[in-house]
């Protein structure tokens, strides 16, 4: 009972520390007006509406206070209000803006748009540096729906999300919101840490909602998008945008407001289209409502973004800032169609405060204990935008919907429904889950990992396996085994494996493996089986070269301290030697395939190895300088710091082999770095370096391998790990080695430009690519290429031709890069 009496007594307290003025914002013909910018004169308290019209602002003092209505189009309402008694309701309406247009002669020699653009970018700097160190509340709200969601894709049913969804197959999928407290100073310092968090639907839910990901600062030259998108105030904004005057409007303070229509000059380049608003005197932000489609950021799933600020003035110390931001955005692929709209509030700005030392560090964002616990008595009174009919009602549906989907009874109908057994699971997998106890036994079908090689002909493969998970840890235990068998080679073989991953903060990670298996002598596996499969089967190019390994091996890895990884292994194999079985082609003709021996692929009667035992340890560090990352209840999100490189250190040794001469040491080590050039593209470099000791009679398994590629056929987003035309095992080496991979994607930069290629929407790729070995010419690759092409809104093809060079021998290829080849692997 005293519990609940101090429980009362805070809940009203809260109400009476932070009294409400609510309302509804209308035009003159009573249509709602949504996200009009509302704050408090001359402070940094400020709201927005909803969809509905409707605001809440939170006053911490009684008495009278002015409030300031600002909408896009519409003149500004200045508002004074007293309460005495809570809430205190008001409702306003908003009158379209009579902008003037005054009688100017526009023409490209005087355009008084770019006068004013260009005074803008002038004095950004300046602008910018007013609001370069702050403290804020900051508050978001997101919110996806669906619409018309169809009943089946590519012939499986799309039923996740039937009980959220109305009669027309529409409704929410996700709503969410976030309170934090940020503190910022430019160019990039950020500590961020979550007060409150909430999904809908999910108590224990944390909201990926932060200020960090929504920092679009129009007045640095490019906007964090998936690529770099111009502002229209850039310091080269006009070799991208072209500018119209549509006129001009006075505030309350009789400040003069230049309305500027932004229009791309090409509309394939990553830019934006609509209006900048620029105040007269000072030329700072005074607004902006300007769109940008899917394919200009390169995110073709997305049909249109709109973004949207608005900037409040404050005449005590005479800043512009940024006190709302809105972003909706239209998407759909596969039939589903999505909307969705985010929306966030800064308040209660203090510039140039205090900060301590040790405030900005490499955790850029933390939450609160129990930041997602509060009540809803929490955010009925901190929430700055109130929840539209809508969103309150999904909050209702889905938290009753939680505690049902929570029951034992619920999960057991479920499974039940999703754990029947169908006559082609035998080919195509099976799961059975216990939903309620958290575990599943999974069966993984031979149907999508059927493929054929030389060794063992068709070669089929299956497992099943056991996981145990943790879902509030984000941790689990998976125990498994997959067979397979070589028709040609009339042998079966079996794995096994036991996984745990121990925390979701360092990623410690245990696994124990062993059996048999077929390997390829490069353990990176730089043939696929599905290429190798076509490549056999069409071809007769059997490029994949196979041993067979008997072994037991164990492994852990983990996050020492932020930024640095520590993995180790060990290994006891016993390698044995394979020899081709079949000559079976789908395309007959007169070719014979290679043997299995890599050194000698003419010889079918010998071996590129004899069979012999070893154990192989290692030791590898991984250092990504300068990690940020998210702190949460759950676990740790580390993110890479662009300003450094990643650099990986290697120690490799084997002992207790069959003969000593198999036993050798070898340190190696790598570096990668991938940098954004502006609005130009990204640049990756991919550095290897390695020297083996005592290693001259070793084994040719544990050579080191070049990643190689004869079949022109491409399998990853980069080529910074492979050598275009490379033999595969041409350049195998026991001594030292330096390779280096160099790769430049232009992101459009130069495509976008050309005429009807801009078109395609395609990417330049420039690679360079260089190999040096002991007693062999260095082996050099150039390429250009073009990537993101595709169908419409797939785009998974890249094209690129390939030169390589080496001791006057020059060879020419294509190369056809498909990136989904993986996913069957």
């Amino acid at each position: 009972m005293k519990q609940k009496l101090l429980s009362f007594l805070f809940t009203l307290i809260t109400a009476i520390s932070f009294a409400q003025i609510k309302g509804k914002v209308t035009d003159d013909k009573g249509n709602p007006l949504p996200f009009v910018n509302i704050f408090e004169e001359n402070t940094y308290n400020g709201t927005t509406t909803n969809e509905q019209g409707r605001f809440e602002i939170n006053i911490k003092t009684p008495g009278n206070h002015t409030l300031i209505f600002q909408y896009l189009g519409y003149k500004t309402v200045k508002e004074i209000v007293t309460f005495d008694k809570l809430p205190v309701t008001v409702d306003i309406v908003m009158q379209e803006e009579n902008i003037t247009l005054k009688e100017v002669v526009i023409n490209p020699k005087d355009n008084p748009a770019n006068e004013i653009i260009r005074k803008a970018i002038q004095n950004k700097k300046e602008n910018a540096a007013k609001t370069g160190k702050y403290t804020a509340d900051f508050y978001s709200r997101g919110i996806f729906r669906i619409k018309d969601a169809p009943k089946t894709i590519l012939g499986q049913k799309f039923d996740f999300f039937d009980e959220v969804l109305d009669s027309t197959r529409s409704g929410i999928l996700y709503l969410s919101e976030t309170v934090s407290r940020i503190t910022f100073q430019k160019p990039d310092k950020l500590k961020e840490i979550i007060v409150a968090s909430k999904v809908s639907g999910n108590d224990n839910g944390f909201s990926f909602n932060n200020a960090a990901s929504v920092n679009f600062d129009f007045y640095e030259n490019y906007l964090p998008f998936e690529v770099n998108v111009v502002s229209p105030i850039a310091d080269n904004a006009f070799n991208y945008y072209k500018y119209q005057f549509e006129g001009s409007f006075f505030t309350e303070n009789r400040q003069q407001i230049n309305k500027i229509k932004v229009v791309p000059r090409r509309e394939t380049e990553p830019v934006m289209e609509g209006y900048i608003y620029i105040v007269d005197d000072n030329y700072a932000i005074y607004a902006i409502d300007l769109t940008i489609t899917g394919n200009q950021m390169q995110t073709p799933a997305i049909d249109k973004l709109v973004l949207k600020q608005n900037y409040s003035y404050n005449s005590n110390n005479k800043i512009w800032v940024k006190n709302t931001q809105t972003i909706d955005f239209v998407a759909g692929m596969l039939g589903i169609k999505l909307n969705g709209r985010f929306t966030y509030v800064y308040t209660n700005f203090e510039f140039e405060p205090k900060i301590e030392k040790k405030t900005f560090t490499n955790e850029i964002l933390s939450f609160e204990k129990d930041a997602n616990k509060k009540e809803n008595s929490f955010w009925d009174t901190i929430r700055p935008v109130p929840l539209t009919e809508e969103e309150s009602t999904d909050y209702v549906k889905k938290d009753e919907l939680q505690t049902k989907k929570k029951s034992k009874v619920y999960l057991d109908s479920i499974d039940a429904k999703r754990n029947k057994f169908r006559p082609m699971d035998i080919l195509s997998g099976y799961s059975y889950k216990n939903s309620f106890k958290k575990w599943s036994v999974d069966y993984d079908g031979p149907l999508l990992s059927t493929s054929f090689n030389t060794v063992q002909g068709w070669r089929m493969n299956a497992g099943v396996s056991y996981t145990k998970r943790n879902e509030e840890k984000r941790t689990f235990t998976r125990i498994g085994s997959r067979f397979d068998y070589g028709f040609s080679e009339e042998k079966i073989r079996a794995t096994f494996n036991v996984t745990h991953k121990f925390n979701n903060l360092d990623n410690s990670l245990f696994s124990l493996n062993g059996g048999s298996t077929v390997s390829q002598f490069n353990a990176a596996n730089p043939i696929s089986k599905m290429v190798n499969t076509v490549s056999t089967l069409f071809f007769k190019n059997n490029f994949m070269k196979l041993y067979e390994k008997n072994f037991v091996s164990a492994f852990f890895g983990r996050e020492i301290v932020n930024g640095f990884y520590l993995n180790t292994a060990v290994e006891y194999a016993e390698r044995k030697p394979l020899y081709n079985t079949t000559d079976y082609t789908v395309i007959k003709n007169d070719d014979l395939y290679t043997s299995n021996n890599p050194l000698n692929p003419s010889d079918e009667t010998s071996a590129a190895l004899e069979k012999h035992n070893l154990v192989k340890a290692n030791i590898l560090m991984r250092f990504n300088f300068g990690q940020k990352y998210w702190k949460r209840p759950d676990g740790k999100f580390n993110i890479p710091n662009d300003d450094y490189p990643t650099v990986t250190l290697a120690y490799e040794k084997t002992l207790a082999a069959t003969a000593k001469n198999y036993e050798y040491d070898l340190l190696s080590g790598r570096v990668n770095y991938e940098v954004t050039l502006g609005n130009k593209g990204d640049m990756q470099l991919n550095l290897k370096a390695g020297k083996f000791f005592n290693a001259d009679g070793i084994s040719f398994v544990d050579y080191k391998h070049f990643n190689g590629n004869q079949t022109h056929i491409g399998q990853t987003d980069s080529y910074t790990n492979v050598f275009n035309l490379l033999p595969y095992y041409s350049a195998s080496t026991n001594d030292r080695y330096w390779e280096s991979h160099i790769e430049h994607n232009d992101k459009g930069y130069i495509m976008n430009k050309l005429p009807l290629l801009k078109y395609l929407q395609s990417q330049l790729v420039l690679g360079f690519h260089n190999l040096a070995v002991p007693d062999r010419k260095p082996y050099q690759e150039f390429s250009i290429g073009l990537d993101n092409l595709g169908f419409g809104k797939f785009k998974f093809l890249r094209v690129d031709y390939v030169h390589s060079y080496q001791s006057g021998s020059q060879t020419d290829g294509v190369v056809f890069g498909i990136k989904f080849l993986n996913a069957f692997e």
